[in-house]
């Protein structure tokens, strides 16, 4: 089955370098008419430059596609209204968003400054916050809508030093969870990519022999995959170096305890019950949590 994007309009956010850079170029190829936005400042969030966004442009306009650039910074909600205005009166919608954008403020959680963990925040969760609200109006009147987030192994698993990151990205996925809840009679779709490449994020910190492994194409068939018609819903799928697996958030069937019997003793004489696998399973939505719990506690009421 071929993927084309033909009179889809995509917004990938950081789309100057690295995999932002690789999913508006493929997007484009593809046929989609894309708004390469990119703030052009440096890794650590500082500075500004139009000149890789522009280039990516140029890139898509000369195989003959189209493309316009955009600076907005993604943390700064007018701005971002901007670009999707500038989209919408050029081609009318919006179908792909992908939140890209990043910066990283690395430093382990006692030396970190709040001012640096507060940034990378307002980067990465309330920058795709402020792009999700941007385009979701436009989404739902259209019927239509594809969202990728951003996580990364560092908020699903955890990363020395990356507090910030691991908590901005871990974030985004509970914004995930509830758009699909509110987007799904929309068709909108919104789903997560958990990418491993070679970019400016990553450069000094793995071998280059490595890096050359990590290519920014492999995580864009992935981000590709999670914006196509046929897209998957609450989906998070890590990809790298050729590599694609699911990454899921489960919980175990657990246990139940009479009201005598709710105390920290009979939790942990009862642990290996709690933590059991054999019942894992996918909740639609955080109140499927509470039927579960209140199902045990009436069949128990009922058997008393």
């Amino acid at each position: 089955m071929s993927v084309d994007f033909s009179g889809r309009v995509a917004i990938v956010t950081g789309a100057g370098n690295g995999l932002g850079r690789s999913h508006a170029l493929e997007l484009a190829k593809r046929g989609a008419k894309v708004v390469v936005n990119d703030l052009g400042g440096a890794r650590d969030g500082t500075g500004a430059s139009s000149a890789a966004a522009d280039e990516v442009v140029n890139l898509i306009t000369e195989a003959g596609g189209e493309a316009f650039a955009h600076g907005a910074n993604v943390a700064k909600f007018d701005e971002v209204e901007d670009m999707v205005k500038q989209a919408m009166e050029r081609w009318g919608r919006v179908d792909i968003l992908i939140n890209n954008a990043g910066i990283l403020r690395d430093k382990s959680f006692s030396k970190m400054a709040l001012a640096d963990f507060q940034l990378v925040m307002d980067v990465h969760l309330m920058g795709t916050v402020n792009c999700c609200k941007a385009v979701w109006e436009i989404m739902k009147e259209q019927q239509y809508g594809r969202i990728v987030m951003t996580t990364s192994s560092s908020g699903l698993y955890g990363n020395f030093g990356q507090t910030n990151y691991g908590a901005a990205k871990m974030a985004v996925i509970g914004l995930m969870n509830t758009l699909v809840l509110e987007g799904q009679k929309y068709d909108i779709r919104v789903n997560a990519l958990a990418p491993t490449a070679g970019t400016r994020m990553t450069e000094d910190l793995m071998p280059e022999e490595i890096l050359a492994m990590l290519k920014p194409e492999s995580v864009t068939a992935g981000a590709l995959t999670l914006v196509t018609d046929d897209a998957p819903n609450k989906f998070i799928l890590c990809a790298g170096a050729g590599g694609y697996a699911a990454s899921k958030i489960v919980e175990t069937e657990g246990i139940f305890l009479p009201e005598s019997e709710q105390n920290p003793e009979a939790v942990l004489a009862q642990w290996d019950a709690v933590v059991a696998s054999d019942g894992d399973r996918e909740l639609e939505s955080g109140a499927k949590q509470s039927e579960k719990f209140l199902t045990k506690a009436m069949q128990a009421l009922q058997g008393a």
